[in-house]
């Protein structure tokens, strides 16, 4: 049974006058029926059966298009598909069984939030015309939605303050787009990828180098367009597969759970590394012999990340388009049409190097603004104090730095405004900084120099490497967070985050 259907299995048994396990009452006998609206909660109808027939109401439940219009429907069977997801938005809870697979990114993750409040991420992934759309979703049944409140930890003062931030900076025009920084980035790119055909034949050590640099320049230039939520960005969607080999699909169904649930142990797919790399001391039934080295093979591992995204990447794109989902039979051509180019200009001994380097430079940018902080056994409610308590910063020393690490320097900026252009997080620094000193955020802004923050993520493998397996510790696929990555199916499920390959 779901959590919130077990809060409200015990409401309904300590406040309703009718209980199913009573000797029957002469002349009438009240039986608990499911409300045609609450559908699978414990919300009951009153029948009478005086020897006649009951006039029972059959259970329906909420279908939804693209477009969150809805229409009732007779339910279904409750194994057999979901009958029950409740919501909180914005102080209101919504039914949003019916709305989950028609949710263009997908159900595999919408139902973690069965029960919980969803504002801020609503908020951080949506456009506005996503952020008026769910208004139209069905409400909750009253009884369910007064319920899931009482066992909802109310809203802090510190998210009503962020909430009051975003209005007022996209008010201001935060979301709108540099684009003569944007022509500056695409013509990095396109020259790192004309140096690289050039020099394939006369030079391919720098070949290699200057095409691994496109790579993981395209990864987060095609970061920040599936993010996005502006017209540009829509448009631009597609440059990740086209010029990185990596899908959009795929990096949304993974990433944004990363994003919604950051650190969070057995839920968040981004920390489970293991057995290559354990961030924590494990229980010794998941343990493994190379945790004891781990600090020494680090970059091997590290290596295979942009290899692994790219196997992980096709193998979510054929099964889109088995699974009819939005958009998957282009996004599989825009990767063929990578794959063509990359075979026909580049030799297997500059493009495979190419490939692992770039998944080097990545992993060491992408891990350590993360690992280096604090990891959650249990869900976090207060969503953006999660953000400033499980990321810290890089501050760069030079301009290729700041180019290199593609805004991933400024990860907090990143996390709190995900569809945000990546060009404002440099303005965007000095207001979180007064924002966490405002509302006493623990540990406030973190940041550290970016060789600081490598050398911190390297100690904590070593440390964790030094460490006794610890009994009971927490599973990163799940043991003390309801198996969510197995369970939904994630790009780690059964296997190591990096890749079901290792």
């Amino acid at each position: 049974m779901k959590l919130h259907q077990a809060y409200l299995a015990i409401a309904f048994v300590g406040s309703t006058s009718v209980d199913g396990f009573s000797s029957p009452q002469q002349g009438r006998i009240m039986m608990p029926t499911v409300s045609s609206t609450a559908r699978f909660s414990a919300v009951v109808e009153e029948v009478a059966t005086n020897g006649a027939t009951a006039d029972m109401k059959m259970p329906t439940a909420w279908e939804c298009d693209e477009e969150a219009e809805c229409v009732e429907v007779p339910a279904c069977d409750d194994e057999e598909c979901r009958t029950t997801l409740d919501v909180r938005i914005h102080g209101k809870w919504y039914d949003l069984s019916g709305w989950r697979k028609a949710h263009p990114a997908g159900a595999h993750w919408i139902d973690w939030y069965d029960g919980r409040d969803a504002t801020e991420v609503m908020d951080a992934f949506h456009s506005a015309k996503g952020r008026e759309m769910y208004k139209r979703l069905p409400a909750s049944a009253p009884d369910t939605a007064a319920v899931l409140e009482a066992s909802t930890a109310p809203y802090s003062q510190t998210e009503l303050n962020f909430r009051k931030l975003r209005d007022e900076l996209e008010a201001d025009g935060w979301w709108d787009r540099d684009f003569v920084h944007e022509g500056k980035l695409l013509a990095i790119w396109t020259s790192l990828v004309v140096g690289a055909g050039l020099t394939v034949d006369s030079a391919a050590p720098l070949s290699t180098f200057l095409l691994a640099l496109s790579m993981t320049n395209a990864g987060w230039l095609g970061h920040d367009y599936i993010h996005g939520i502006d017209k540009f960005a829509n448009f631009m969607r597609p440059f990740a597969a086209v010029a990185a080999g990596l899908g959009p699909t795929w990096w949304s169904d993974k990433h944004n759970k990363h994003h919604a649930l950051t650190n969070e142990m057995g839920v968040d797919e981004d920390i489970a590394t293991d057995p290559f790399l354990f961030p924590w001391a494990p229980d010794p039934e998941h343990d493994s012999p190379l945790r004891k080295i781990q600090h020494l093979i680090f970059y091997i591992p590290f290596s295979f990340l942009f290899a692994l995204w790219r196997v992980d990447t096709l193998q979510v794109a054929v099964e889109s388009v088995e699974e009819k989902r939005p958009d998957a039979k282009n996004e599989l051509w825009y990767l063929l049409a990578h794959y063509a180019v990359l075979l026909t200009f580049f030799p297997f001994q500059v493009w495979v190097p190419a490939v692992f380097l770039s998944g080097l430079m990545s992993a060491l940018i992408v891990t350590p603004t993360h690992q280096s902080e604090e990891f959650f056994e249990e869900y976090q409610p207060d969503w953006v104090t999660a953000q400033f308590r499980s990321t810290r910063n890089a501050v760069t020393t030079n301009p290729f730095s700041e180019w290199l690490w593609g805004g991933m320097q400024y990860q907090l900026e990143h996390h709190l405004f995900p569809s945000m252009p990546r060009s404002k997080y440099p303005l965007l620094r000095p207001i979180l900084q007064k924002f966490a000193d405002e509302n006493n955020v623990p540990g406030g802004y973190r940041e550290s120099g970016e060789f600081e923050i490598l050398y911190m993520n390297w100690d904590l493998y070593r440390k964790v490497a030094e460490a006794d397996p610890v009994p009971g510790a927490p599973y990163s696929r799940g043991n003390g967070q309801l198996g969510a990555i197995d369970s939904q199916g994630g790009v780690a499920a059964g296997g190591v985050g990096l890749g079901k390959l290792m």
